[in-house]
């Protein structure tokens, strides 16, 4: 992925997060940093503490760092790096301020999926859409493009959830700070390697904390 993203884009950085992975993804992408010393960054986490918490964590790094595009994807082929010029592109007008790659803005654009996860996940932003009123059609999308302004005014210490109820935070959050979004129509592509990490008690994080976030707009506290 690394290499595939280099190839494609020269003025793009890379910030790998590793919560200490026994896979010893870190040692890999210190090798590659040879080739790639100015481009290619490396955040070590001591332990796992949630895939919100390691996103926060890198947007935080980026806002450090001065980028005024803070991009954000799977790193198993899930999401093509060729549709990152994409959701730049979108996020370049002015009235764009967050880029969703998303898998249902036009049908369902899945590669690969047995059709009981395609449900799960279709009738999940049904779901949320439902409870939320966000007229987001892939509210649980993790290729995004964020403009700087959006993560500099969320409150990323005030994000809840760590599973896929994050990406719905983020996505919700902005909306409420009256942010745009605009959703640009991709084919997600089910990982060659490795295995999901969705569980029961992610899915449960997500149909609970929906009601939840709503409740807090709804009382003025979120």
């Amino acid at each position: 992925m690394l290499r595939a993203v280099f190839s494609m884009y020269k003025e793009v950085h890379v910030l790998v997060v590793d919560d200490n992975s026994p896979d010893k993804t870190s040692q890999k992408v210190k090798e590659l940093q040879g080739e790639f010393p100015a481009t290619l960054h490396l955040l070590l986490r001591p332990q796992k503490t949630g895939l919100g918490r390691a996103y926060i964590d890198g947007f935080k790094w980026a806002l450090e760092h001065s980028y005024q595009y803070i991009f954000e994807m799977d790193s198993d082929f899930s999401h093509n790096p060729k549709d990152l010029k994409l959701l730049h592109q979108a996020c370049l007008a002015p009235n764009v301020d967050v880029a969703v790659g998303s898998r249902y803005v036009k049908g369902i654009n899945v590669v690969n999926w047995p059709f009981s996860r395609i449900l799960l996940s279709y009738l999940a932003s049904f779901y949320v859409r439902f409870i939320t009123g966000m007229p987001i059609k892939d509210s649980t999308a993790g290729f995004v493009c964020y403009k700087r302004s959006v993560l500099e005014t969320i409150d990323l210490d005030d994000i809840q959830f760590v599973g896929y109820a994050f990406q719905i935070e983020m996505k919700f959050k902005a909306l409420n700070k009256k942010f745009k979004i605009k959703e640009i129509p991709i084919i997600f592509t089910d990982r060659i390697r490795g295995a999901s990490k969705l569980t029961k008690g992610i899915i449960s994080e997500a149909v609970l904390g929906v009601i939840q976030m709503r409740a807090q707009q709804l009382l003025g506290r979120l």
